[in-house]
């Protein structure tokens, strides 16, 4: 499993991070039961001051366009815990689509269980939605 995380920063004060994207590549092994070999999964965070300015769409198109076209990546898929209404937002508007719910997902970082929803973007949808 190989991951690669970016810092999101204002475009005026690049030095100090407000947030981050990432894409865990699982053609390796490792990722979730329901991955393909050719797939990844993308994750964001955001301090809360920034929320809803656009930032992180903007991010996370960039590191999706670069799973698709220069790592050759045939899905890209995206969590987001029950009621958190922003970042299934942030997918949609990407263009992820729902896929599958886990009623009971352990977290390892938060040592919970929630009920996580799935969204996978596939390279062909991408790839016409863009026109590319």
């Amino acid at each position: 499993m190989q991951a690669t995380i970016y810092a999101v920063t204002l475009k005026d004060n690049p030095d100090e991070a407000i947030g981050s994207v990432g894409l865990e590549i699982v053609n390796k092994g490792g990722g979730k039961f329901f991955m393909g070999a050719n797939d990844a999964e993308i994750g964001y965070w955001i301090g809360e001051p920034f929320w809803g300015q656009g930032l992180i769409p903007e991010a996370a198109a960039a590191v999706i366009k670069d799973g698709f076209t220069t790592l050759g990546l045939s899905n890209i898929w995206c969590g987001y815990y029950d009621g958190n209404h922003q970042s299934k937002r942030v997918q949609m508007k990407l263009g992820f689509k729902p896929e599958l719910t886990i009623d009971e997902m352990y977290n390892p970082i938060l040592d919970d269980i929630r009920k996580e929803h799935f969204t996978k973007l596939k390279r062909t949808e991408w790839l016409r939605q863009n026109d590319q």
